[in-house]
């Protein structure tokens, strides 16, 4: 498992505290408005917003919010418009960083990110800068704990899976964009408890980060990025090694 989608799945064990549940939930509707206005307020002929509501629920969003949060979209509510960007920049080791923003204000969003970055001794980048670098794909969560790895790893081929890795308990099948939703329909089908699943990107190389300092240094980044209200997605393309993860995390 890349180090990038360990210490993503290491936060998302961890859950999240109460003091940022509300901001979760406010990033979770955001997406979802956003869905719900690109393709109506349907899930079931909306994929990005079945993705979009699926996600919401595994934080335990309330249904009311969510069902705003796509009336917002679908109708509109008088508020200010919503916009998707991706920025993309530098971290510390020269590690290739792509955000992804949903916001009413690309201009502050903008500069929140240069602050941080600055701070961080990292930079903001050019449009292309490091895109190229990341290619999307499907990503599913599943308890590997309950049956075996070798036949996960069957069950995730036959219904299209690209690949699997397993590890402590966790196995995150890979697919193509297009067929994540039907490789979890198949997965959950088989038995298995789907944790998450998601559109993501993996990173085509990799920067990897052995020494202890670095790598909290990198980490921390990625939370203070995060934690910016704007900010849905972080993705970079660090590998630190298991033991210093083990360490910082």
């Amino acid at each position: 498992m890349s180090g990038h989608s360990k210490w993503s799945t290491i936060k998302r064990q961890k859950g999240a505290n109460d003091a940022k549940r509300g901001q979760a939930f406010t990033k979770a509707g955001r997406l979802i408005t956003i869905a719900a206005r690109e393709g109506g307020g349907n899930p079931d002929g909306n994929f990005k917003l079945r993705l979009a509501m699926e996600a919401a629920r595994a934080i335990n969003m309330p249904k009311e919010n969510i069902e705003r949060a796509i009336a917002r979209g679908a109708g509109g509510d008088g508020s200010k418009p919503l916009e998707e960007a991706v920025y993309e920049g530098y971290g510390p080791a020269g590690i290739a960083l792509l955000i992804e923003v949903v916001t009413d204000n690309k201009m502050r969003s903008a500069g929140e990110l240069r602050s941080i970055l600055d701070r961080a001794g990292g930079s903001l980048a050019g449009q292309g800068a490091v895109a190229f670098l990341f290619n999307s794909k499907g990503v599913i969560e599943v308890d590997a704990t309950l049956k075996d790895a070798d036949e996960l790893l069957l069950n995730a081929a036959d219904a299209g899976a690209d690949d699997v890795e397993v590890e402590e308990g966790v196995a995150l099948v890979y697919t193509k964009p297009e067929v994540v939703d039907k490789v979890k329909g198949a997965l959950e089908q088989a038995g298995y408890s789907v944790k998450n699943s998601e559109i993501s990107k993996e990173a085509s190389t990799t920067v990897k980060i052995t020494d202890e300092g670095q790598a909290e240094k990198v980490l921390s980044l990625i939370e203070k990025l995060e934690d910016l209200d704007d900010v849905q997605k972080v993705y970079s393309n660090f590998d630190i090694d298991t033991e210093v993860m083990e360490k910082v995390a």
